[in-house]
């Protein structure tokens, strides 16, 4: 029996407009700057309202065009903002739906991590937040047939979330996508030098020199880094931009980047 997990934040963050959202983001994919990546493997991408961080996702997910044909599986970790608890959460949810569709959970890669001590099934944490949702019509948009292993992660140590990568690596047909901002509610200038200092920790994969006023998804990222290193990553900035660059003032505003990993 299916039980879908309903989305909670279109027609607020991005489009509830199945035309519309495809449109904008055909246009934040076709706008990026290109680069040359071979055999992407992880994202790390922001998950703001698309007018904010749309055109720095777009980023992200274009670096997927030659390898897109290959994926199956997304593992996606993200921040919990709504709900405070202990641990990684998964929801009890078999497809997430947006307006573009319904995206099968993978529930065979659920349960090879349930033996973890830090993962538990919590859908109450999932209901109202959005930095899951936000990736999933990107991914859409971007790739063929896949499922998805969205997991939350709350009061957990990055060594945690390390391990439920670990178990779920794979190959070529798994992506592992990290949602996380950057600095929040700085003014321009100063967000700009704490995000390229957070970026110089990402590119030299060093979780130690990341503070949690880096970015709200700290452990997660963290999480990625300690695993890029295990199996030989290097990461490579895409885009670095904030929302005074987008559609915001520059006296408080919130920091975005779009990394991959190769």
């Amino acid at each position: 029996m299916q039980t879908i997990k309903a989305p909670a934040v279109a027609g607020i963050f991005y489009p509830a407009d199945p035309e519309r959202l495809h449109q904008d983001i055909q246009h934040f994919l076709t706008s990026a700057v290109s680069k040359q990546i071979t055999r992407p493997k992880a994202l790390i991408a922001p998950h703001a309202g698309y007018i904010y961080s749309g055109p720095i996702a777009g980023s992200a997910y274009a670096s997927l065009e030659e390898v897109s044909a290959n994926i199956t599986r997304v593992i996606i970790l993200a921040p919990a903002h709504r709900v405070a608890f202990h641990g990684i959460a998964y929801s009890a949810a078999t497809h997430f739906e947006t307006p573009l569709g319904l995206i099968p959970v993978d529930l065979a890669a659920l349960a090879q991590i349930t033996d973890l001590s830090a993962v538990e099934k919590n859908s109450s944490a999932f209901e109202e937040e959005h930095s899951i949702e936000v990736h999933l019509p990107f991914l859409q948009e971007v790739l063929g047939h896949f499922s998805i292993v969205p997991l939350l992660v709350g009061d957990t140590t990055a060594e945690q979330v390390a391990a439920v990568l670990e178990k779920l690596w794979g190959g070529t047909e798994t992506l592992v996508v990290i949602s996380s901002d950057l600095s929040h509610y700085l003014d321009y200038r100063s967000a700009q030098k704490m995000d390229r200092n957070t970026t110089r920790a990402i590119e030299s994969l060093d979780p130690n020199a990341l503070t949690y006023h880096s970015a709200c998804g700290k452990t997660p990222v963290s999480a990625l880094l300690l695993s890029a290193r295990n199996h030989g990553l290097q990461a490579t900035t895409l885009d670095l931009r904030n929302s005074g660059d987008t559609a915001g003032s520059h006296d408080r505003v919130v920091g975005y980047g779009a990394y991959v990993f190769s």
